[in-house]
């Protein structure tokens, strides 16, 4: 027994097993052969082949790269292919090789032998790998995440600290919603403060099509009672609309559209009372007259869009018209107004009110007269003018037929404008108080004046003068040849003035201008003495040649009536002030045109129309002295360009004779039963002058009219 193996057992106390080795294997157990020790070959590069020597006046060819070295430990890289992209290369770790690779790494460390080894690289090089150092990726990445929030922060101090104000404008903007805020439009008042034209309260019903799907949205009803045709089907007999319009006027996307304009206040409420989204109302109104058609052509009327189109309502457009206010609100994504939003309202300015002179009364009389008349004569139209004598205030302006100002697109054109303003027509007759007011006043005659009158009068070149109709040589003083309405008396007359003097007289009678009465109108027609030929010089004596309006004939009488002193007529006789009163406007412009003596002469001459002798003895009117002059002058026709054989009837009057105080002008068109004015238009004046003089509380004066010889002998 060995002595180290024997010392060994006794320190150890342990014994090995019987028939054991000190490894603790059987003896019948072979011995495993130790593993044969090699040494791995590095690969050798390949022996590079000799360059070529270079060919003389040749260029020589790049040198290709080296591949890389091939060993059992790396792997060829693959070359790029075109249109590819290239993969950087990596390194395999040995937990990426699989579990083969980790037992081959896992087996008993060589002892010994083998000679000296390399330095241990990866397992697999697939490449070189990339270069980088991860404190400068973090280092970069720092830095790029600074100047994001430097950047943030900068525009969040730009937002903030300088653009606050202009952006927080601009989203004030987006949310403010601006309402119109209509004046009153000012109302049109008679004389005595009767309304003819007023303005009353309406609403225009709008739609945000986009808020109208959320109507019911979450409501538990039946579809149909939701979104679009829901709030259709609502809203269908508050406004008496079928569904399928008010589906198509709901359903879209614009943020604004009308439903259903000018709907009454009471109709809006139970459209609100709906909360339906989207559906709101603005403020309208709309113009009424509640006289229908009294003074509709006075007044004139507005269209659809609140526009004025005629009449008064256009030439006093400026001072009832008023101006507009507006309201401006913050609303929600609803469309509501928000509660504590900004508001800002500018208060609308109302019109103001115009009084007119007309008296309501009358005028409704003065209608209904010429309507009348018109029927039974079978008249093409007819117009009555009503005047005050000495303020020239008109009392009345009407015309039949009319038109109910209230419904004008029913009404045929030609009945909607102003007859008595722009209808012009040979004043026939009538124009014969001009020749006679100028002879008065040249002192060419006198009211006694002694004529021998033939029923023709031959002026060569210039034609043939005759009467209405056939008589023998009269001797009439000039009294006579105006109440019996001679045109070959008053040509007899006419002819001691020149043209020149004739022409100024019917100028300053106001032919061929305007009267300024404050109503589109028309000046008439009036040729110069030089545009005159011998035959129109005569025919203007009588009334012939010559075309004026109802107005402008009117006015001639009242020039006369008032003593000679022509007054501009008014059909405005107050506005209302800045107190909210009305103040009066002024008179308007007066001009002396004959003396107070030629004007009473006349009036005296005129007086004898009206009697037995005369032409108008149906013009009277018991108790009053009554002048005036009847006309039945033939209507000239611009299609033919000659008398068409119609006639315009006329008679203008005033009353009381002796201190005139109204004047009355009708002038019926074209009557086809009786077409002469003293029985036709002469009925008509009495009616109304009857009417006028009663409602103004003017009384008979009680004197008695002065004889004044109509013959001679």
């Amino acid at each position: 027994m060995s002595p180290s193996g024997g010392g060994a057992a006794a320190r150890s106390g342990a014994e090995y097993p019987r028939g054991t080795g000190r490894s603790g294997r059987s003896a019948a157990t072979p011995r495993p052969k130790p593993v044969k020790k090699t040494a791995v070959k590095r690969a050798q590069p390949p022996a590079q082949k000799p360059r070529p020597e270079p060919v003389k006046g040749r260029k020589p060819a790049p040198a290709k790269k080296a591949e890389p070295r091939r060993t059992a430990k790396t792997k060829p890289v693959a070359r790029k292919q075109a249109g590819t992209k290239t993969r950087p290369a990596r390194t395999l770790t040995r937990s990426a090789l699989g579990p083969a690779v980790r037992s081959a790494r896992a087996q008993p460390k060589r002892r010994g032998g083998g000679g000296p080894r390399g330095p241990r690289g990866p397992l697999l090089n697939l490449g070189p790998a990339r270069a980088g150092n991860p404190d400068t990726r973090l280092r970069l990445t720092a830095v790029v995440i600074v100047l994001i929030f430097v950047i943030f922060a900068g525009r969040l101090v730009q937002l903030q600290a300088f653009d606050s104000e202009t952006l927080s404008n601009e989203a004030l903007e987006n949310r403010l919603r601006a309402r119109t805020l209509y004046a009153h439009r000012g109302d049109i008042l008679d004389t005595k403060g009767g309304v003819l034209a007023t303005t009353v309260e309406r609403r225009n019903i709008t739609v945000d099509q986009t808020l109208v799907p959320q109507y019911n949205r979450y409501a538990k009803v039946a579809d149909n009672e939701r979104g679009v045709v829901g709030a259709a089907r609502a809203l269908a007999p508050v406004l008496d609309m079928p569904v399928t319009d008010l589906a198509q006027a709901l359903g879209g996307n614009r943020s604004f559209a009308y439903v259903v304009k000018d709907v009454e206040p009471t109709v809006w409420r139970d459209v609100s009372a709906l909360a339906i989204p989207g559906i709101f109302s603005e403020q309208a109104s709309r113009r009424t007259y509640p006289a229908t058609t009294v003074a509709s052509n006075v007044l004139g009327f507005m269209n659809g869009e609140g526009e004025p189109q005629a009449g008064i309502e256009r030439t006093q457009d400026d001072l009832l018209r008023g101006t507009d206010g507006e309201f401006k609100y913050e609303r929600g994504k609803d469309g509501q107004q928000i509660a504590t939003g900004m508001t800002t309202v500018t208060e609308a300015v109302d019109g103001k009110d115009v009084q007119l002179t007309l008296d309501r009364d009358l005028q409704y009389k003065s209608q209904e007269a010429l309507r009348e008349v018109v029927k039974k004569s079978k008249a093409q139209s007819a117009t009555i003018v009503v005047s005050k004598v000495k303020t020239g205030e008109i009392l009345a302006l009407a015309e039949a037929p009319t038109f109910d100002a209230n419904n004008p697109g029913k009404a045929k054109t030609e009945n909607r404008g102003n007859r008595a303003l722009n209808e012009v027509f040979e004043p026939g007759s009538t124009s014969k108080v001009i020749t006679a007011a100028a002879a008065l006043e040249e002192g060419k005659v006198k009211p006694t004046t002694p004529l021998k009158v033939p029923y023709k009068l031959d002026r060569g070149a210039a034609g043939v003068i005759s009467d209405s109709h056939d008589h023998p040589t009269e001797q009439l003083t000039f009294a006579g040849v105006l109440a019996t309405s001679s045109n070959t008396g008053t040509v007899m007359v006419g002819e001691r003035m020149s043209s020149q003097t004739m022409y100024e007289y019917l100028t300053k009678f106001g032919l061929g201008s305007k009267t300024g009465v404050g109503l589109v109108e028309s000046a008439g027609i009036l040729g110069t003495p030089e545009e005159w030929d011998g035959r129109t010089r005569l025919n203007v004596m009588f009334g012939q040649g010559v075309s004026v309006t109802a107005l402008q004939s009117a006015d001639v009488f009242a020039t006369i009536a008032n003593d000679g002193v022509r007054v501009q007529p008014k059909l405005v006789k107050a506005v209302t002030g800045a107190d909210g009163r009305l103040e009066a406007e002024p008179d308007g412009k007066k001009t002396r045109v004959v003396s107070a003596k030629t004007a009473q002469e006349l009036r005296l001459m005129l007086e004898s129309v009206v009697s037995d002798d005369g032409t108008a003895v149906d013009a009277a009117i018991p108790g009053y002295r009554v002048a005036g002059k009847t006309g039945t002058a033939q209507r000239y026709s611009s299609e033919c360009g000659c008398y068409d054989g119609s006639y315009t009837a006329s008679f203008v009057g005033m009353a009381p004779a002796d201190d005139p105080e109204l004047v009355v002008a009708v002038f019926v068109q074209d009557p086809k039963n009786g077409h002469y004015g003293g029985t036709v238009a002469a009925p008509v004046f009495k009616e109304i002058m009857s009417l006028a003089l009663t409602s103004q509380g003017i009384e008979p004066t009680g004197t008695k009219k002065p004889h004044l010889p109509l013959e001679w002998s």
